[in-house]
């Protein structure tokens, strides 16, 4: 990968899976304005390479993200970029909205490992992503009430869709922590894993999930990031539009092949 970070640490493994690491240790991960600029492009980025069939967002150290980095001197550089140029003024999404869509639009399955506390954007950098692993010690909250804020970076669409409007209302007005256990009981997040091996565990099935089918990993993904906010009969027309696409691929003979031989198929995205 030719891009450089200065908040990001960036690895891609033999089987297709871009980790993307938040590194500010320091700060429990905090975005500061650096990194709210390049959390989108390193999204952007993995969903362009073909090299990438899953991704990975996690934090450095044991937090996963804290959110904005509420710092003075930190609030006062997101600030000045605001007033850089009239498109930065105009901008209607701001860095949140546009983390928010680099995740919803990404053509890749993304996995927010959640290794230690997120709050505020934190936690909806893992609400947007497909599917959330979290360790069996970590608490998320969703913060801005604490702060005297309303929520942004798509907390209020992401939540009431995952655990429903009343039980998001809570925990939004409150912004009570979330243990792990809840989190897993009220289908916040998908799976827990073990504290002591997460980041090996996360690996394990970021590696099984790139295995797939890449060209029907991106169309599934497409498919239900509308489905909630579509009518069934063009729900079911771009179903049928997907999965005449994928019947003409070689990874769907491929698998046909593989069937009949008794052994796992090797998907190549073609």
């Amino acid at each position: 990968m030719s891009q450089e970070f200065s908040h990001i640490l960036v690895e891609t493994s033999d089987k297709g899976v871009r980790t993307i690491t938040l590194n500010r240790p320091e700060k429990l991960n905090a975005i500061n304005d650096r990194l709210s600029n390049e959390i989108p492009a390193a999204l952007e980025a993995a969903s362009h390479d073909d090299a990438v069939r899953v991704i990975v967002v996690t934090g450095a150290g044991r937090g996963f993200c804290a959110g904005l980095d509420l710092d003075p001197v930190a609030l006062a550089e997101h600030q000045a970029a605001l007033n850089n140029s009239r498109a930065e003024r105009l901008d209607e999404l701001g860095w949140v909205g546009r983390m928010a869509l680099a995740l919803v639009n990404n053509d890749k399955p993304v996995i927010a490992a959640i290794n230690g506390p997120a709050a505020g954007a934190g936690l909806g950098l893992a609400l947007g992503a497909d599917i959330r692993l979290m360790s069996d010690k970590a608490v998320v909250t969703t913060g801005y009430i604490r702060r005297g804020l309303a929520p942004d970076a798509g907390v209020s669409y992401f939540l009431p869709r995952l655990v429903g409007l009343s039980r998001a209302a809570e925990l939004i007005l409150t912004a009570r922590d979330i243990g792990a256990e809840e989190a897993e009981r009220i289908g916040l997040v998908s799976k827990l894993l073990p504290a002591e091996n997460f980041a090996e565990a996360v690996a394990a099935y970021a590696a099984q999930l790139a295995g797939g089918p890449p060209i029907a990993l991106t169309l599934t993904k497409r498919l239900l990031a509308v489905s909630l906010d579509r009518d069934l009969p063009s729900q079911l027309k771009s179903e049928y539009t997907a999965i005449m696409k994928t019947f003409g691929t070689a990874d769907v003979a491929e698998a046909m092949r593989a069937f009949l031989e008794k052994r796992p198929p090797e998907f190549k995205g073609r």
